[in-house]
């Protein structure tokens, strides 16, 4: 019986393929073949990006951000389509956004605007844009039968051992704040030891602003913190590593009696947590009380201003994916009813609350980067699930959209002061050059140097690429 054929890769049980695959099998693992599966592994290897990008920040709006009154304005278009807001020039001739964004204006050299994404795989539904996978789902919460996110790929291809993880996500999991965990960021198939490390935080408002309704929302602050980085006071390290193996031992039966997948997810949460105890370099990178205060008033002192210059810190230390989601605080905590899902007082909203904070946190972001001589390795991503309708409704919101709407990626591995793609006159439809979200996540996998081609295996066996057959939009990338 012939062995298999090909570097070793990892399944989602943490064995090689060339470990586990004999030929007499091959049929038994979701149908594919020994001839499919080198010719896989052959031009994947021919065609092996470099990457320019060590890192990605990926700064997610969450609600569906009303894009075409930030970068894809229509000063054309009737009134109650292209709203209250005028274009500005940036520092790239011909290329307009936003008038409040004058602090972004000055980045549009490092940046490029994809103005033609759309999918439709339903409102609300996180899965397509950390995936690629546009396949509508009964409902919005992560299941393990879900390809992994990007954030995960990285984690799953992370081979060093240290204090910190490929993958981390601030300032809390994906929809905390509405007390509804929404699918997307996790590793889906591939096990949930490929999960990011998620932070958590205990958002408050301003003591002195008005109460909180629909449409008025308030400023979010806080910060965010490891979750269970505090040891008791009576435990000491010595105390916890003689707990640690006397748990290990207590867990052993148990462990063989459970699935070597569900075993190793356990491990390697179970290593996560006492890396996060012990670890004096994640704590300091999380500890603001360090840092210069006119730096923490550039980033402003929100909740997502204080994450994202976390996030700065945590690729300074070699994390390689880091989200920084701008959640909605309703539910759990009554602060901001609306995040970036406008359906009331749309224009209010971005120019007094949400646009001037944004403005403020990127650039302070991009100014950070590149005085530390980051942002040549660092590609900074903005993006929402979806967009909103070109026609605002009789509350001056917009609602739910997902038919065009636009990207920005910049840093490394960017052609900055382009734009690819445009939308019709109204913002309504993509006009030229439709991009899909799976095209987006294989842009990004090209500047991290992953192949977006890359086959990743479902738990029957099968091989899907890992940017669900998306495109690079190769004149995008530098």
């Amino acid at each position: 019986m012939l062995s298999m054929l090909g570097s070793p890769r990892r399944c989602c049980d943490g064995l090689t393929r060339r470990e586990t695959l004999r030929a007499g099998a091959l049929s038994m693992l979701g149908g594919f073949s020994l001839p499919d599966l080198l010719r896989a592994e052959a031009g994947r290897s021919a065609d092996q990006p470099t990457g320019k990008a060590k890192s990605v920040i990926c700064l997610f709006l969450l609600g569906g951000a009303a894009t075409q009154d930030m970068f894809d304005l229509k000063p054309a278009a009737p009134a109650d389509i292209r709203g209250e807001f005028k274009p500005i020039a940036t520092n790239v001739p011909g290329i307009q956004i936003c008038e409040h964004l004058p602090r972004m204006a000055k980045w549009l050299h490092r940046s490029a605007i994809v103005r033609s994404v759309n999918h439709k795989a339903g409102c609300h539904n996180c899965l397509p844009c950390y995936t690629g996978h546009e396949v509508p789902q009964p409902d919005q919460h992560p299941r393990d039968t879900h390809p992994p996110s990007m954030g995960s790929v990285c984690e799953f291809l992370n081979k060093k051992q240290g204090d910190f993880p490929a993958y981390v996500y601030l300032p809390c999991w994906l929809g905390w704040g509405q007390v509804f965990r929404r699918g997307g960021p996790y590793a889906g198939f591939l096990g949930k030891r490929y999960d990011p490390l998620i932070t958590e935080c205990a958002p408050f408002g301003d003591k002195d602003a008005p109460a909180p309704r629909a449409g008025y929302p308030r400023a979010v602050r806080g910060q965010p913190f490891l979750p269970d980085s505090k040891l008791a006071a009576d435990m000491t390290i010595d105390r916890l590593n003689t707990r640690r193996t006397l748990l290990q031992q207590i867990d052993e039966q148990q462990r063989l009696a459970e699935s070597h997948q569900s075993a190793k997810s356990y491990d390697k949460a179970q290593e996560r947590a006492f890396s996060v105890l012990t670890s004096r370099s994640m704590k300091a990178a999380f500890d603001l009380t360090t840092e210069d205060p006119h730096l923490l008033d550039r980033y402003g002192r929100t909740l997502f201003g204080h994450s994202t210059l976390i996030g700065r810190r945590l690729v300074e230390a070699g994390v390689r994916f880091v989200n920084v989601t701008w959640d909605l605080f309703w539910d759990r905590v009554q602060i901001d009813y609306d995040a970036w899902d406008t359906h009331t007082r749309n224009f209010p909203i971005l120019k007094e609350n949400k646009l001037p904070s944004f403005d403020q946190t990127y650039t302070a972001l991009m100014e950070d980067l590149e005085q530390r001589g980051l942002l040549d390795e660092t590609l900074v991503v903005v993006m929402s699930e979806m967009g909103r309708t070109p026609k605002i409704n009789a509350n001056g919101g917009r609602d739910h959209w997902t038919y065009c709407y636009s990207v920005m990626l910049a840093g490394a591995g960017i052609k900055g002061g382009t734009i690819y793609g445009a939308s019709d006159a109204h913002a309504a439809f993509v006009k030229d050059l439709p991009v899909s979200t799976a095209d987006i996540c294989a842009t990004i996998y090209h500047c991290l140097g992953i192949d977006p081609d890359m086959p990743v295996y479902e738990r029957g066996g099968r091989p899907l690429p890992v940017a669900q057959g998306g495109q690079v939009i190769r004149e995008i990338v530098s």
